[in-house]
């Protein structure tokens, strides 16, 4: 598989992986950019349709090219959002995050969830795999530390 769509899907899982909770929405910028990628997802292919269709049916066919471009821009703009995701997924938590995230794992494993075993040098989505899981398990006094 090659790199590109390798990052692609890791962006798509960890799209789906990250809790998309409220409290989340000041420490990391996934919530926004899941949102617009969800959002682009579902209005880019439509405006894609309409850039082509409207010069069309106008009858300029000079323009047509620029709006094909166009239109091409539109439909990638939402894969820009997996890529960027993708290539978060796999960097490695700065020090005050990998401290939390040892924390949160703790607080997991002594309330008697079974998770993964805990990764040394933990990326983002080991990050989101564990958030995820400590919404489910715990209260959300996890996030006042």
């Amino acid at each position: 598989m090659s790199v590109f769509k390798d990052t692609l899907y890791k962006g798509q899982h960890y799209m789906q992986r990250w809790p998309m909770k409220k409290e989340l929405a000041a420490l990391f910028p996934e919530n926004r950019i899941i949102a617009a990628t969800q959002l682009g997802f579902k209005t880019m292919p439509p405006l894609a349709i309409l850039t082509v269709m409207m010069q069309y049916l106008y009858g300029d066919m000079q323009q047509l090219p620029a709006s094909i471009a166009i239109a091409l821009l539109l439909i990638t703009l939402p894969m820009q959002g997996l890529f960027w995701l993708g290539k978060r997924s796999k960097e490695l938590l700065p020090v005050s995050l990998a401290t939390w995230y040892h924390e949160l794992y703790q607080g997991l494993v002594t309330q008697g969830c079974e998770l993964e075993p805990a990764k040394k040098n933990p990326h983002y989505s080991e990050l989101a795999y564990v958030l995820e899981s400590a919404f489910k398990r715990m209260d959300k006094a996890f996030m006042a530390k």
